[in-house]
């Protein structure tokens, strides 16, 4: 799979294309995709243009990631999927958004999670005078299949022995992990086949941080749940996900195998400090995202 990019910036993108390598890891292939976000482009409040021509592709069973920093528009292209927009006074104006070549943009966000499209928002939002387990019952709102219910309560818990534990506990007495956990937990009691999950590692310390991203990863394995996240720590989701792309100022700006936008120069040295031959202080890091952006 060739990284893509946009010509824009020249001086930015030194590194030369990558040979074709599988297709099979091709995005787009049309029997195995999934996800399908057709160029499209959103604005806020009517005037406010976020999302510019984003396009980008999910396989059945893949995990994909939306790399890029506060304000990219990582958040505002899961919303546009899941059609939560309207809530931010945001709207599609342009391009298509298709579920298994079904155009979903203006189906409702339950209807989508009737469809198997559930997103875990940023910020965990859980409902803090319910216990874990209310809070995971809440998930299975549009089920009626009450034996379903309980056995993916009990698979949750499986994954997610921490919560197991904590079954009993007000979900505002427990830690930020164990709330991303059972954020989580309650996208998987929808028996999903797509979720979109925001910021997994926000305000979370690194071992719990690993901790979820290796629940994901089996969940992805074990489950066949196909993931599409936005996250700002690239290390860790490239390590994760099969497939990366970064977007800067509302556009998608690179894109390839995850393999290989870790081992990308540009992307090392932007994104993980560890480009240019020397090691880098926070500092240098910083001041170098000021004085180079992906786009001209």
């Amino acid at each position: 799979m060739r990284l893509k990019r946009l010509d824009t910036s020249p001086l930015f993108f030194r590194a030369q294309q990558k040979d074709s390598m599988n297709d099979s890891t091709t995005p787009a292939s049309a029997d195995q995709t999934v996800l399908n976000v057709n160029g499209i482009e959103v604005i806020y409040n009517h005037v406010i243009l976020v999302l510019k021509g984003v396009s980008l592709h999910v396989q059945k069973g893949q995990i994909a990631a939306i790399l890029g920093g506060n304000g990219a528009g990582k958040t505002t292209t899961l919303r546009a999927i899941s059609n939560l927009l309207q809530g931010e006074r945001g709207e599609v104006t342009k391009g298509s958004i298709e579920l298994r070549g079904e155009r979903i943009e203006n189906l409702t966000p339950s209807d989508l999670v009737k469809r198997g499209v559930v997103q875990v928002m940023e910020g965990r939002h859980c409902f803090a005078h319910l216990t874990i387990e209310e809070n995971l019952l809440t998930g299975a709102y549009t089920r009626t299949d009450k034996a379903e219910i309980a056995a993916n309560l009990e698979k949750v818990y499986n994954y997610f022995p921490r919560l197991k534990t904590r079954r009993s506990s007000l979900a505002a007495y427990t830690s930020g992990g164990e709330q991303q956990m059972c954020a989580i937990g309650r996208a998987i009691m929808a028996s999903p086949s797509v979720v979109l999950l925001d910021e997994p590692s926000m305000g979370l310390a690194p071992q719990i941080v690993e901790e979820v991203f290796e629940i994901v990863k089996d969940l992805n394995t074990k489950e066949g749940v196909t993931f599409l996240i936005a996250e700002q720590n690239t290390n860790m989701a490239l390590k994760y996900s099969d497939y990366g792309y970064i977007m800067e100022s509302g556009r998608i700006v690179m894109d390839g195998v995850a393999a290989d936008l870790r081992n990308n120069e540009d992307v090392k040295e932007f994104y993980l400090g560890m480009g240019g031959g020397e090691r880098k202080s926070f500092k240098d890091v910083k001041s170098y995202k000021r004085r180079k952006r992906w786009l001209a």
